[in-house]
């Protein structure tokens, strides 16, 4: 009996991934590379491959250093596990327990619908409702929760344009791709603002410490850098889709559907008074801990600060039901996979600075050394930009960055923060296809934008990304996030 087309989807990856390592330990030299940096580097490839083609969960690729590093004795099982266990991961799961309850109850509509009725009644306010309501919420939580959020408020402004006279057929489906691209896309550029905004800022965050000493990046020095360029991208966007993509009209249109959503929310319960007390108060301490931890004499950190603020709604009582704000059963909705997954990247990560993978790779990239700076950071923005459009952006994050920092290790010119943080903001900016982003597929589901518009939307703010991300990082970067010494 011969093997299933689909068999052979299956075990084809499966095979490869461990056979590529075996090979570069086979046909690498010892004289090159010594045994450990090899088997580190054999096993990069071998997750690569699993990790691009799926043959098994990404998380339970995710579990091979775990497995191949303390056997192949590069580094003992207490080393590991450190990795799966990086306080930046405590500080995302507290920030995805804030919102889980923020969602839990109606807080994150209620914002969002407050923001959409506040700007306007005009078609272009509208979509200047809908990407601030979106990029804000993206800081806070997932930038899938927030398109998920947002798409149906979108849908129903959308099926209210669609009831009158005022456009034509032509002008109310440009007018639709604009708002769900509006959706997509803010979501996304939100999410770089903050740490907790995107996975792949966490990453980086996490990983810079163990590529160099004495250098750690707190939650406001990362909103000081980031925040302003995700403002002067959101302008960008406006302009692009409402001037450029599609000639958007300043035509007044009475919107039923917010202030009915509204009314229909009724006013602010005690739930949700206490959950926003509990999200200010978060994001005030996480703003200001460089000044709280002196006066009260205290070793906070970020991390510190989302566990206090998830232990207090286990404890803080709800008014209506008799449990509090959020339960033990709240917890299913955790993304456990993706904790897991990143802590086989911060393993792989201390698997090239034990091995000292990340010297060799060094003394192989010292041809880039006569690089300019500037060019060097494009050409890998605009490479992880691309490659995001086909890979995970978590994946990529985790496969790049490790290797990004034996290339930062080889330059002596910038600052070599730069070439991580750099790549970190780009996997997170794929605008071009449905599988890119998770906020992209969701408005791609709607039915009311195809892949060639995606695309050739997408394909524009690929390049303005690439040059905004380019020059934050090669100017304002050294002068606001903290440089090795």
């Amino acid at each position: 009996m011969g093997v299933s087309s689909q068999g052979w989807r299956h075990w084809t990856p499966l095979l490869a991934g461990p056979l590529l390592c075996i090979l570069v330990q086979i046909l690498m030299p010892a004289t090159l590379l010594d045994p450990a940096p090899r088997l580190v580097l054999g096993l990069t490839a071998w997750m690569a491959v699993w990790w691009v083609t799926e043959p098994v969960p990404i998380p339970v690729t995710s579990f091979l250093p775990m497995i191949i590093l303390p056997l192949s004795g590069v580094m003992t099982l207490d080393d590991t596990v450190v990795g799966y266990a990086n306080p930046v991961i405590y500080m995302y799961m507290g920030g995805f327990i804030l919102a889980i309850a923020i969602e839990r109850w109606n807080l994150h509509r209620r914002i969002a619908l407050n923001i959409v009725s506040r700007i306007g009644n005009s078609l272009r306010s509208i979509v200047l409702g809908v990407m601030i309501a979106s990029a804000f919420l993206s800081m806070w939580i997932s930038n899938a929760a927030t398109a998920l959020m947002m798409l149906p408020i979108a849908i129903a402004l959308l099926g209210e344009l669609d009831e009158r006279d005022q456009f034509d057929g032509k002008q109310r489906d440009a007018f639709a791709r604009v708002l769900l691209l509006t959706v997509a896309y803010s979501a996304s550029i939100g999410g770089l603002a903050t740490i907790i905004g995107s996975v792949p800022n966490a990453i980086v965050v996490a990983m810079i410490p163990q590529f160099f000493d004495g250098v750690e990046i707190s939650f406001l020095d990362w909103m000081m850098f980031a925040l302003p360029l995700t403002l002067i991208m959101l302008v960008i966007l406006y302009v692009y889709l409402t001037h450029i993509y599609a000639k958007v009209p300043n035509t007044r249109l009475e919107v039923n559907f917010v202030a009915e959503e509204l009314k229909a929310l009724g006013p602010m319960g005690p739930e949700e008074k206490r959950v926003l007390i509990v999200f200010v108060t978060t994001a005030l301490a996480w703003a200001l801990r460089g000044w709280l931890a002196p006066f009260f004499d205290l070793p906070l950190n970020d991390t510190l600060i989302a566990v206090i603020a998830a232990v207090a709604l286990f404890i803080i009582p709800a008014h209506s039901e008799k449990r509090s704000l959020l339960v033990w059963d709240d917890m299913a909705r955790l993304p456990w996979g993706l904790f897991i997954l990143w802590g086989g990247g911060m393993t792989l990560a201390a698997a090239f600075s034990a091995s000292d993978l990340t010297g060799w790779i060094s003394q192989q990239l010292q041809l880039l050394d006569g690089v300019n700076y500037f060019v060097l950071i494009l050409f890998m923005v605009l490479l992880m930009l691309f490659l995001t459009e086909i890979i995970s952006n978590t994946a990529t994050a985790n496969m790049a960055l490790p290797i990004t920092a034996g290339m930062a290790a080889a330059i002596t010119t910038g600052n070599p923060l730069g070439l991580m943080v750099a790549v970190a903001l780009a996997t997170t900016c794929a605008f071009m296809m449905p599988i890119s982003t998770p906020p992209n597929a969701a408005v791609f589901s709607s039915g009311r934008i195809s892949i060639k518009e995606m695309a050739k939307a997408g394909f524009a703010m690929n390049i303005v990304s690439a040059i905004i991300i380019t020059l934050f990082v090669y100017f304002i970067m050294p002068l606001l996030l903290p440089m090795p010494s």
